[in-house]
């Protein structure tokens, strides 16, 4: 896929007590209105490579607040480790929707981290 194919928002979940990809982890994208509100816009699950990269068609990204909202309960609780954090919640703030928005997450049971990627 080229990057001018590519969704405007994409993400990487990595499973780093395991060194892995997180595969199978549930994610929802979410937008909020000018009033609050929150609207899902999709949910997946992470492909083999831990990656999903077709959240939204190429071209609809707007100049808002989006969240992600990863399952990291079930996807922890199905391999049989312990449940800290049962969702990881990344709220982000979009000023250029011409640009393409990378959100990863590092994931282990005690602890998450995250940031902009390329």
């Amino acid at each position: 896929m080229t990057s001018a194919a590519r969704s405007p928002i994409t993400t990487h979940v990595l499973d780093i007590a395991l060194g892995q990809p997180a595969r199978g982890l549930a994610v929802k994208l979410e937008a909020q209105d000018g009033a609050g509100a929150w609207t899902e816009l999709a949910a997946r699950a992470t492909d083999a490579d831990g990656r999903v990269g077709d959240l939204i068609p190429p071209g609809s990204l707007q100049a808002r607040t989006y969240r992600l909202t990863f399952d990291t309960g079930a996807y922890l609780h199905a391999a049989g480790r312990p449940v800290f954090y049962p969702s990881v919640v990344v709220t982000f703030a979009v000023a250029a929707p011409g640009e393409h928005h990378h959100v990863p997450l590092l994931l282990a049971p005690f602890g998450y981290s995250t940031y902009r990627g390329s």
